[in-house]
């Protein structure tokens, strides 16, 4: 009996340090956080982070407080596709929104028995549980968009609340805005945006504008970042618009775009095709962030070796933002501020 006692204080006191190292912050991590994770997306609540991205077949969410410990947190699997429908099939870059007093996901889906651009578009999920994890995700449906299309996220700004995706328009892909009733219902008209009118946006075959991400300016600049060129090819890169404080974002001509990519490809740190990207804060919100995914070689295409990577996005005097060369596996980081 005193061995069983003893043998349960030693495990206890085992188990005891284990979880105290678990709670230590990580003073350094290395890109990538996953081995695989095309489409990768980071949202925060409080001084939680939860992570998705595509996984084809299904849509799962990572729960963390250490972003650079994301590898131990458990994928946690909370819809799955119907057999047959509009959103049966090729479930691709979810994003997780907190709206009101709602998580929203917005994923691309294809529709059973035809998987390809003409049957894809954008559907939403609803769930009213404070954690995203658990509860019942309700299906609102298909996003009423003018076009086919895939990528879509939403912002608010000035009380309003906007809706922005890559639409299939002819032989592109565009990037269009339109305002948003609710949650799952767009109104009002929707305008494009930015066409794939640069060099870089047109390597690998096709010219494309895809996965755009909102990013608000601490002096209130709007900026829109976007993936531009095939995701096939090594060039495939992350550009920007940008609209100035009081502008309106349904307005095309008050975006400007970036004339070269922010993010581009950097075989010196082994990082290729780096692009669809999403933004987060610290808690507190005193850091911006921003999280993208890369292949770690040449000639990678489009699949599961694209892994998510994290860096810092700092801020110029003018209120624009400043991004960091991507970093490799040899760059030690500093994470998030906890």
């Amino acid at each position: 009996m005193a061995m069983i006692s003893r043998l349960a204080l030693a495990l206890a006191v085992v188990l005891g340090a284990s979880a105290a190292v678990a709670d230590v912050p990580t003073t350094t991590f290395t890109n990538p956080l996953l081995p695989s994770g095309p489409d990768p997306w980071i949202a925060r609540s409080g001084d939680t982070y939860f992570y998705m991205n595509t996984l084809g077949d299904r849509l799962a969410i990572r729960k963390t407080k250490d972003l650079a410990r994301l590898s131990e947190a458990p994928e946690i699997t909370v819809w799955t596709p119907p057999a047959t429908g509009p959103n049966a099939q090729s479930i691709w870059a979810p994003e997780l929104h907190r709206i009101g007093d709602a998580w929203y996901i917005y994923y691309t889906a294809a529709e059973s028995g035809h998987d390809d651009d003409a049957h894809r578009g954008i559907f939403v999920l609803e769930n009213t549980n404070d954690d995203p994890t658990i509860g019942t995700w309700v299906d609102r449906g298909r996003l009423n968009t003018a076009h086919t299309g895939i990528d879509g996220t939403t912002f608010e700004h000035r009380g309003k609340r906007y809706f922005v995706y890559s639409p299939y328009v002819g032989p592109d892909s565009d990037l269009a805005i339109a305002e948003m009733a609710n949650p799952w219902t767009l109104t009002g008209r929707e305008v494009i945006l930015a066409r794939p009118d640069r060099d870089w946006e047109r390597r690998g075959g096709r010219q494309i504008l895809e996965g755009p991400e909102f990013l608000a300016g601490p002096r209130g600049d709007l900026f829109l970042s976007y993936s531009a060129s095939a995701c096939w090819s090594d060039d495939y890169a992350i550009g920007l618009l940008h609209a100035r404080p009081g502008s309106d974002p349904l307005d095309p001509k008050a975006w400007t775009k970036a004339p070269r990519p922010v993010l581009a490809k950097a075989p010196e740190q082994g990082v290729y095709a780096p692009g669809h990207n999403g933004f987060f804060t610290s808690p507190g919100g005193q850091e911006t962030w921003i999280v993208y995914h890369a292949n770690p070689g040449p000639d990678m295409k489009c699949t599961a070796k694209r892994s998510p990577r994290i860096q810092k996005v700092t801020w110029s005097a003018r209120g624009l933002p400043v991004f960091a060369k991507p970093a490799g596996t040899r760059t030690a980081l500093r994470p998030p501020a906890r």
